[in-house]
């Protein structure tokens, strides 16, 4: 099945000959067992007998099943956050003294996460052009464990070539980790370029709605997701069979929405870079972002979230965010409604003067995460807050 469709029909549990249409929210936290040999052999491994929540839940179980098969994957585990899938991945994989390679242009709660790694734990990291697998190979000593980047890096665009540095990675002997939460596995899946895990905030377009924390990481190879497992169910970053729920029920039409998103997007981004108050636009779609070649090869579509810099720096940037009606000053994106945020006092508000511009983020910097409203709606909202 395209993954349009297999998002529609998630997997779904046997039920004694028949299949339910919904999948059944499992709130338990536990489950009981006649057989303590069953009972003790369900807590040594992913795919046991159901024993506790925090290992798994059939919810849970089918939720990540469904976007093991959506992106390609042999496996997934679903974590209680976006976050909770990025550290259980770092942490679970890294050790102190190891080398991490990783993009230029990332997420601010990542980037934050691996200043911690930095200072806590002895981890060194090298930034990289997300295109470059000469720079990434020039990068590599002996202590180098893995390379982490973003199919679309938040907030900027940036598309990462991940057929050549994945490609890179693995002939190095690196895992390769992309967060592909901007893209989804309708515009792009990584593993099939060559990544071997992949992450998202689910919180973002798999849920969809803004009523789900949420995330997830999926494995193209089985004993890499059971090492991870492992450190993962230690680390108490499981989700909840709710969330799991929700999440499945967003999922459905998520071949919809991302349609929606990505039009939206097309036209809100080619009229800003027309605006005189704009001085640049940021969405890979348009011919004059630097990852348009790369991105029209890779993707399906451009994605549903663009950032644009206003000439007038931070001043016209919140003078703008107040302005608007329609648009929500609000954090994530991915939800039906449109949010808009200033990235460098929110989520990248932990990197330095000099991190936000290795990540290309000024002051007058403005992230949209366009929703499916009408479009014209929206831009009307839109050019009035940028004065006309």
């Amino acid at each position: 099945m395209r993954p349009e469709t297999r998002a529609v029909h998630p997997s779904r549990p046997v039920v004694e000959g028949s299949v339910p249409i919904a999948v059944p929210l499992y709130q338990t936290s536990g489950f009981s067992f006649d057989d303590p040999a069953v009972f003790a052999d369900g807590m040594t491994r992913p795919d046991g007998a159901f024993v506790y929540a925090r290992y798994s839940n059939p919810t849970v179980r089918a939720f990540e099943q469904t976007v093991a098969e959506l992106e390609g994957g042999v496996a997934a585990l679903a974590t209680g956050s976006g976050m909770g899938a990025i550290n259980s991945v770092l942490l679970g994989l890294l050790r102190p003294g190891d080398h991490l390679i990783a993009q230029k242009a990332l997420y601010g709660g990542t980037a934050a996460m691996i200043n911690d790694l930095v200072a806590r734990f002895g981890v060194t990291v090298t930034y990289v052009p997300e295109d470059d697998p000469a720079a990434l190979r020039a990068a590599v000593t002996p202590s180098t464990r893995l390379v982490y980047l973003e199919t679309i890096a938040n907030p900027t665009c940036q598309v990462a070539d991940l057929p050549a540095m994945c490609a890179a990675a693995r002939d190095l002997g690196l895992v390769s980790v992309v967060d592909n939460t901007f893209a989804t596995p309708l515009l792009c899946r990584p593993l099939s370029h060559g990544a071997d895990i992949v992450v998202h905030s689910v919180t973002k377009y798999l849920s969809g709605h803004a009523d789900v924390i949420g995330g997830v990481a999926v494995f193209a190879d089985d004993a890499l997701y059971r090492k991870v497992w492992h450190f993962a169910i230690e680390l108490g970053s499981s989700v909840d069979p709710f969330a799991a729920w929700l999440t499945l029920r967003g999922m459905q039409t998520l071949g919809l929405r991302m349609e929606r998103h990505c039009a939206n997007a097309r036209l809100i981004a080619t009229r800003l870079a027309e605006h005189p108050a704009v001085s640049a636009v940021y969405w890979p779609g348009l011919p004059t972002h630097p990852s348009h070649d790369v991105a029209a090869k890779l993707l399906s579509d451009f994605g549903g979230v663009l950032s644009f810099d206003l000439a007038g720096g931070r001043a016209a940037a919140e003078a703008f965010m107040s302005s608007l009606r329609l648009a929500l000053l609000a954090p994530s994106l991915g939800g039906v409604e449109t949010l808009v945020l200033h990235p460098a006092s929110t989520s990248h508000r932990a990197l330095s003067d000099e991190e936000l511009a290795r990540t290309g983020i000024s002051p007058g910097t403005v992230r949209l995460a366009v929703g499916i409203e009408h479009p014209e709606d929206l831009w009307e909202d839109i050019e009035r807050a940028l004065g006309g």
